[in-house]
């Protein structure tokens, strides 16, 4: 709802309360409208497998599955509690759909995703009738040419292309005192366990879409906490795979060095399943999903994460004691060297990349208002009341002053940064003969404040993600009924390890809960 429509309906409202009272004497009680109840949904906490076996079996198609979601996102996304998750839906969602139950019928399936609805992000290309934005009214009018790499495997496995989800504006690479889910195209995301607070960023929009039951699953991406953070603080399972194992071709881009898209799901299972099917050299994931893999497993405690919070430390210890009833041997209070630098030589790395990838990128976009990021900044400056309404764009400021990929400043900077975190993740794991290691995905989530921006508590999405390592992140319980996550991270090409660590974990605790669309949490 526009702000000023808020107000216009507010003062409708209020005209009426003088007569309120008369009326209520007349009503009949039996005949007023229960509250809708939000949370009773046919496909509620549906897995893959599930929605795959009602398909084989015939009680449900593709196409009712589709429409099923579809009708969910209008009344859960476009009116109810207006969680502002799915920037558009695909006009061309269930005509796919019938297709895919066509072939069904004649006994083609592609694979586990053979008719499996599907949501991502806003910054990722698809050559159809919807936009790929990244949030921007800038990139709004002019379509992508193709799809990414990513889509044309997603479509190649048969899934249905639901629609694509709100985000952080430029996967919240504009301005330090940003909210994270807020786009100048999309609005505010809200956090669909309680709608006043903030669903994380920048892949807000999956992350609320999955949790909140408006697809089977989706897709985020992520230069540093993009896919875990909205993931552990919805509640939901993300993977941050290891840079490269899925194609980043066709999404706008913050950083080569660190970007990546990755599955987000309501299960490890599920996750899985997309993972193996997007990657680059397809894999069967499946195989590692062992209710006992945490069986004879070593993991340490990455303590650098730990701290900022004294209820996410009990949930962690709890988690810690699941880990070691499990079978698996926990190394305790392991800290990396030097970590204080890391922070400092990533944001170099990122803004010097952020410029020059993102002006090769849009010059791949024909028709659009800005070809360039000075292009972007003049556009945001020009439309003032709409893009930076609620804070400004200092980030493609300092970027635009950087110096190009050239630079001796940015190539010293880069070369460092990866060395001390890819060798201090490694070091840590080759002295304790680990596994994995472990940290919180994030705290209890903030309420939004569109004025001054996030209240960001802790996470420990860094490491993996300056390292171009992979992540997983799980629902490890919850704060005053906000979901918190735990993290298990590692070696480059461990996704097979976490997987299993993940599963185990996962099926030992069960703490998803699906959301109850609260107003607050008082």
């Amino acid at each position: 709802m526009k702000r000023r429509t808020f107000f216009k309906t507010t003062a409708l409202a209020g005209g009426t309360l003088a007569v309120a009272p008369l009326n209520s004497c007349v009503q009949n009680p039996a005949r007023q409208a229960a509250p809708e109840d939000f949370t009773s949904f046919e496909l509620n906490e549906i897995s893959i497998s599930q929605l795959q076996e009602k398909m084989k079996a015939g009680t449900m198609t593709s196409e009712e599955i589709t429409r099923k979601y579809l009708d969910r996102i209008e009344q859960i996304d476009q009116n109810g509690p207006k969680l502002r998750s799915v920037i558009e839906v695909n006009p061309e969602a269930l005509e796919i759909a019938k297709q895919l139950d066509a072939e069904r019928k004649s006994g083609k399936v592609r694979g586990p995703l053979h008719g499996i609805p599907v949501l991502i992000k806003d910054n990722i290309d698809t050559g159809d009738k919807m936009q790929t934005t990244a949030g921007s009214l800038a990139l709004v009018g002019a379509l992508a040419p193709d799809d990414a790499a990513i889509i044309a495997k997603l479509r190649e496995a048969g899934a249905v292309l639901l629609g694509k989800t709100n985000l952080s504006e430029w996967a919240n690479f504009r301005s330090t005192r940003s909210s994270s889910g807020w786009s100048g195209r999309g609005g505010q995301v809200r956090n669909p366990y309680s709608t006043d607070r903030s669903p994380c960023g920048s892949s807000s929009g999956t992350g609320v879409a999955v949790s909140a039951n408006l697809c089977a699953i989706g897709i985020g991406t992520e230069t540093d906490g993009s896919i875990v953070c909205p993931s552990g603080i919805n509640g939901i399972v993300g993977i941050k795979p290891t840079l490269g194992l899925w194609n980043g071709d066709g999404i706008i881009p913050i950083s080569h060095s660190q970007d990546t898209a990755g599955p987000m799901a309501r299960s490890v299972a599920d996750a899985a399943i997309l993972l193996g099917a997007l990657a680059e050299k397809p894999q069967d994931f499946t195989s590692e999903l062992k209710s006992d893999g945490l069986k004879n497993a070593r993991i340490g405690i990455a303590a650098d994460f730990f701290g900022f919070s004294k209820e996410v430390d009990q949930l962690m210890a709890k988690a810690v004691q699941t880990l070691k009833d499990g079978g698996a041997t926990v190394i305790e209070n392991l800290k990396f060297e030097n970590r204080e630098e890391w922070g400092k030589l990533e944001w170099q790395v990122l803004i010097s990349e952020f410029k020059a990838d993102l002006n090769a990128y849009l010059q791949t976009r024909a028709g659009l208002k800005v070809q360039l990021l000075a292009d972007l900044i003049a556009f945001n400056q020009a439309n003032a009341d709409t893009e930076l309404k609620w804070f400004g764009q200092e980030i493609f400021e300092d970027a635009e002053k950087t110096k190009g990929l050239d630079d001796p400043e940015y190539k010293k900077a880069l070369e460092k940064v990866k060395e001390m975190s890819q060798k201090g993740i490694e070091k840590m794991m080759d002295e304790h003969q680990l596994d994995a290691l472990i940290a919180p995905t994030n705290g209890p989530s903030w309420t939004i404040d569109l004025v001054n921006g996030d209240h960001f508590g802790g996470g420990s999405s860094e490491p993996a993600a300056i390292a171009g390592f992979p992540a997983i992140t799980v629902p490890a319980g919850f704060v005053h009924g906000l979901p918190v996550g735990i993290s298990f991270f590692g070696r480059a090409w461990s996704e097979p390890t976490l997987i299993k660590l993940a599963y185990a974990y996962e099926q030992a605790t069960k703490h998803r809960n699906s959301p109850g669309f609260l107003k607050s949490i008082e």
